[in-house]
């Protein structure tokens, strides 16, 4: 039967920029002000960045962005696991009942990722059962910056290959989570928009026309019918992952090109660029659909 690859990094003029969605400053625990913070991600050649202070609605008026886009934002921190509100119009209190919560971010005009589920001693800062019954939230962190340094993994492809596996559209995010200056410039998002300001950004992530990275640079993402080709600046090794983390292509030097057979018996691929070190890039998922 024909196949159709369902993916959301279409062609056209656009610009690849950079960004943190996981910021924090002396708002709530964090080291700097959010003016210093601005200035300390415009030196490490950020295009974008938001303040996620916990619960804590940090404003970005007056600010200089110095050269950035500044989006606003705010973690939901307490009562529950935490909950990243993306392009925040306004403070909204924490409750237990996050499934609330992120019907509260979806009324007020932003999205919702779910902020490293593999976090804490037991690797489960938030219980897949959560992650399964929540419907509505855009994706979650696959790394969190600040899990280097703090118990668990930054990690969470796991979580999200059970979610795409059970057929859940969500997009998978890199954030610093940044609180000293250690943590900053370790994890970023880079989206794919048609101009420079807060709206066409916005719509980039929500839409999944970004990919996720810890240091390898995606140059190009390309799919021609059925043939899905990721080139890159600086990996050294691609691999393609399908349902469940199953690998099924593995290619040595900066890219990769892979041709989903008819046959095919999974619902989506991705893939995973490795470079110098633990360096990492991850596309966005490409859903396989079955056509008449």
């Amino acid at each position: 039967m024909p196949i159709r690859i369902n993916h959301p990094y279409k062609d056209g003029a656009c610009s690849w920029l950079k960004g943190n969605l996981h910021t924090h400053t002396t708002n709530s625990d964090g080291d700097l002000s959010p003016q210093e913070a601005a200035a300390a991600y415009a030196a490490l050649g950020y295009d974008f960045l938001m303040f996620s202070d916990h619960d804590c609605f940090t404003k970005t008026k007056g600010l200089d962005p110095c050269g950035m886009v500044l989006i606003p934002g705010n973690e939901i921190t307490a009562y529950g696991p935490h909950l990243l509100h993306v392009n925040a119009h306004r403070y909204i209190d924490p409750d237990e009942d996050r499934q609330a919560m992120i019907d509260a971010i979806n009324v007020d005009g932003g999205f919702c990722i779910v902020c490293h589920p593999n976090w804490l001693e037991d690797y489960n800062h938030c219980d897949h059962k959560f992650l399964d019954e929540w419907r509505d939230y855009l994706g979650i962190e696959i790394y969190n910056g600040v899990c280097l340094r703090a118990e668990g993994s930054p990690i969470a492809t796991d979580r999200w290959d059970r979610l795409l596996s059970a057929g859940r559209r969500v997009w998978g995010f890199a954030n610093d989570d940044s609180h000293r200056s250690v943590d900053r410039g370790i994890a970023w998002n880079v989206a794919k928009v048609e101009s420079r300001v807060p709206a066409a950004i916005v719509r980039a992530l929500r839409e999944g026309r970004f990919y996720a990275s810890t240091g390898v640079e995606i140059s190009r993402i390309r799919v021609d019918d059925a043939t899905i080709t990721v080139e890159t600046a600086n990996a050294q090794r691609c691999r393609v992952f399908a349902d469940l983390g199953r690998l099924q292509a593995t290619q040595d030097g900066p890219a990769i090109s892979f041709t989903v057979p008819e046959d095919f018996p999974y619902t989506y691929v991705r893939v995973e660029c490795y470079g110098f070190g633990d360096d990492t890039a991850w596309t966005q998922p490409f859903f396989v659909e079955k056509t008449a």
